[in-house]
């Protein structure tokens, strides 16, 4: 028997989150937000149980968590969320959506999310809390760091690094080879041909440094 379900983050993420976890016959057992005003609502069926303190209940190896804070940017509280409840013993399960496509020697980290129909090709490894998200492609021999947002329809070529903490915008192409570094934004749509640097946001076709 699989152990219960908590999504800790109650916002749009967390319902395609749910979503994801249904279409693997995964029971999500509540979710819990900062936030006091979501606390008694119902998202998609699962309810709001109240802020982070509702997990003391639970010794850490009874149940799963499930990051539920998504990354519209750099993604700083995502990871200090999953870092947090790591060194208080907590485990974070894995999501991968039934429509995803991942060769069987891929290798996923702790609390990688794996969104609808998104393809990752063989060779490849994806590094804890990382969110490969809905139709992202990773093709063969690519490296993720941990916490990395590949957004919804972001592209990465064959044996592309992407290193911790990097957020790679929706739409945008990373070509062959390309090692992007920690904590780097890459903007929707933009066009990565040449390696880019540790704490670098580069943006445009092909995509230019535009700040640190």
């Amino acid at each position: 028997m699989s152990l219960p379900i908590f999504i800790v983050g109650g916002g749009g993420h967390a319902k395609v989150l749910i979503e994801a976890l249904r279409t693997s016959g995964l029971k999500v057992m509540g979710i819990t937000d900062a936030d006091p005003a979501k606390r008694g609502k119902i998202i998609l069926g699962i309810p709001v149980l109240g802020n982070d303190d509702e997990l003391k209940q639970h010794a850490p190896d009874k149940v799963l968590l499930v990051n539920g804070i998504g990354s519209a940017h750099i993604p700083k509280a995502r990871t200090a969320l999953f870092d947090s409840f790591k060194r208080k013993g907590f485990t974070f399960a894995s999501v991968v959506h039934s429509s995803a496509v991942v060769a069987s020697d891929t290798v996923l980290g702790e609390g990688v999310q794996v969104m609808a129909g998104a393809v990752i090709q063989p060779g490849s490894m994806i590094g804890a809390n990382a969110i490969i998200n809905t139709n992202a492609t990773v093709d063969h021999d690519c490296r993720i760091g941990n916490h990395v947002h590949l957004s919804s329809g972001a592209t990465l070529s064959g044996s592309v690094r992407v290193d911790a903490g990097t957020h790679i915008g929706t739409g945008a192409t990373v070509i062959q080879g390309i090692v992007i570094g920690k904590n780097c934004l890459v903007a929707a749509g933009a066009v990565v041909v040449s390696d880019v640097m540790d704490g670098t946001t580069v943006a445009g076709v092909p995509a230019k440094e535009i700040g640190q």
